[in-house]
């Protein structure tokens, strides 16, 4: 059978269905729109959940141009509805910006970007503004200076209106405004040090372009978040937002359970679908079950390209992680407390905001909670009232999200072993000092974040990293020894004076550390995991036995 296509990150409705690529059908987000009558729509969803694909197909929907696109969907949803949809297709001038693509080093980088956008958006309409005689010659001029990008800095601020005015006086009917991925460049800049730059400029192109414009049919906006704390979208009193917590809407960002099991029976892959909900699912948007669209779409092609390991955390890398660096690196030991615990599967309960400001992400604070909910790194399981203040109860979604806070996590690590001195760690552990050892494994357990459910995988890449690097020493993992692996062996290279073997046990309880230590030191003894090393010449051989319950540890030591 051949398969349609899958559309990993096409963007274009119109290549979707003229390239005959597998489309889930969101075409009853344009009945939605018209049915809600609202001046300006914000849809605020995580990232690669489909935002721009819609914003797209709301394009080819509502413009009018040359080309007739109402072929596009004929065999869609939407078509099925009520002819009064089709009146208001291909019936208006569309302004289609994204902001995506806004995430320069510095706000002058950034702001070329966007003098490129307003280019871009001012050529697409070029026949209309410079064959009309509705346009006069001072208007042209203005114009063809965006298309030049030779306009004055504040000529930037207004440039949509200007743009949409232009457009309505030749066609003598309002325009529509489509601005996709709003808030990118504010991101980028609140982690670059040009936010106050940024956000003057949004605000005044959306002042213009969506508060007081007279040329204005309706607009549409995406983004992660609904940032109005900026004063961004001060004075849109007819600004309708549907967050991930509306039920308005609810099923248009991301697939839901029945378009991944359809999409997986049309494919022939559906055998995995369980793994499927526990990698990708869990996403709760208004009163709908979610799963990530990218992750899916990156499964079934890994699948149908017979890749060994089709589960990964394909999301991972699709946007920044920033947010979760910022949260584990600056956080307090009380913030790293509750991630902890989120990764061993616990759930928080936090105050829920939909205002939220870049500036005022605290890691210290409770929006971070909210910041990380809206991006699609945590999920609310529960909403409830306390008082005045709306509370939630939050988990981590899935797996894939999971090992995100897991590689952040290590990577943290990884920074803090090169960054830190771990020489009084290493002369204990060679010396033989089980208690400067066990102290200073203490400190560095109460530091760090760890997560019980992988056991002794866990600890033993943590012990492992900190006693790496040494200059005259070898760290080996599972190193085959004796009649079994070590797993730890430290060796002295040069002239063989010294090993270390180190065996690690998990306690379900603190008070069986003791017993698991004897256990750890049993098995080097019954494994004979010191016979090569004697065959080797090795000196002295100094044996310990480690366990770990949580943020404790104890040690014991034997040596020959």
């Amino acid at each position: 059978m051949n398969f349609k296509p899958i559309p990993i990150g096409v963007e274009n409705f119109k290549d979707i269905i003229d390239k005959g690529y597998y489309y889930v059908d969101k075409t009853l987000f344009i009945k939605d729109i018209l049915d809600s009558k609202s001046y300006v729509n914000l849809y605020t969803r995580p990232r690669r959940f489909g935002k721009t694909l819609n914003m797209s197909m709301l394009k080819y929907y509502f413009e009018k141009t040359d080309e007739d696109n109402s072929y596009l969907f004929e065999e869609l949803n939407i078509s099925k509805r009520d002819e009064k949809y089709k009146e208001y297709q291909g019936q208006y001038t569309v302004i289609s910006v994204s902001f995506k693509s806004m995430k320069q080093p510095t706000f002058e980088e950034a702001f070329i970007v966007f003098k490129e956008l307003i280019k871009f958006e001012f050529l697409r309409h070029k026949e209309a503004i410079f064959n009309s005689n509705k346009t006069d010659s001072t208007n042209q001029d203005k114009a063809l200076r965006f298309i030049e990008m030779k306009a004055d800095k504040t000529e930037y601020n207004t440039s949509l209106s200007f743009l949409s005015k232009i457009l309505a006086d030749v066609y003598n009917k309002k325009v529509i405004i489509l601005i996709d991925e709003y808030d990118v460049p504010l991101e980028s800049a609140y982690f670059r040090g040009y936010y106050d730059e940024m956000v003057n400029l949004i605000r005044s192109v959306f002042e213009s372009a969506l508060k007081t414009n007279e040329a204005l049919e309706f607009g549409v906006l995406t983004g992660c978040l609904r940032i109005s704390k900026e004063s961004i979208f001060t004075g849109l009193n007819n600004l309708d937002v549907y967050s991930i917590i509306n039920n308005n809407c609810s099923s248009y960002f991301g697939f839901t359970e029945q378009e991944v099991v359809e999409m997986t029976e049309y494919f022939g892959i559906n055998q995995n679908n369980d793994a499927l909900k526990d990698w990708y699912d869990g996403y709760q948007f208004g009163e709908t079950e979610i799963y990530n669209p990218w992750s899916i779409l990156k499964y079934a092609k890994a699948v149908l390209n017979n890749d060994a390991m089709p589960l990964l955390a394909y999301w991972s890398n699709t946007s920044s992680n920033d947010i979760i660096h910022k949260l584990i690196t600056e956080g307090s030991t009380d913030n790293r407390g509750i991630v902890e615990n989120l990764i061993n599967g616990g759930t928080i309960s936090k105050p829920l905001y939909e205002d939220i400001t870049y500036r005022n992400i605290d890691v210290n604070s409770d929006f971070i909670w909210s910041f990380l909910l809206h991006t699609g790194y945590l999920k609310a399981v529960k909403t409830y009232l306390v008082g005045n203040t709306v509370y939630a109860d939050l988990v981590i979604p899935n797996r894939e999200i999971v090992s995100i806070y897991e590689n952040t996590i290590m990577q943290w690590f990884n920074e803090k072993l090169v960054a830190s001195s771990r020489e009084d760690l290493f002369n204990a552990v060679i010396s033989g000092d089980t208690e400067k050892f066990e102290d200073i494994l203490l400190d560095w357990l109460e530091d760090t974040i760890s997560y019980y459910d992988t056991k002794e995988n866990y600890y033993h890449g943590f012990l492992s990293g900190l006693l790496s690097g040494f200059k005259g020493y070898r760290a080996e993992s599972n190193r085959e020894n004796g009649i079994g692996r070590t797993d730890i062996t430290l060796l002295e290279q040069r002239r063989h004076k010294l090993a270390v073997i180190i065996e690690i046990k998990v306690a379900d309880e603190f008070p069986q550390l003791e017993q698991k230590c004897d256990e750890a030191l049993q098995q080097i003894e019954d494994k004979q995991y010191d016979m090569p090393l004697k065959k080797d010449c090795y000196q002295k051989i100094v044996k310990y036995g480690v366990a770990f319950n949580k943020k404790s540890c104890m040690i014991k030591m034997v040596q020959e």
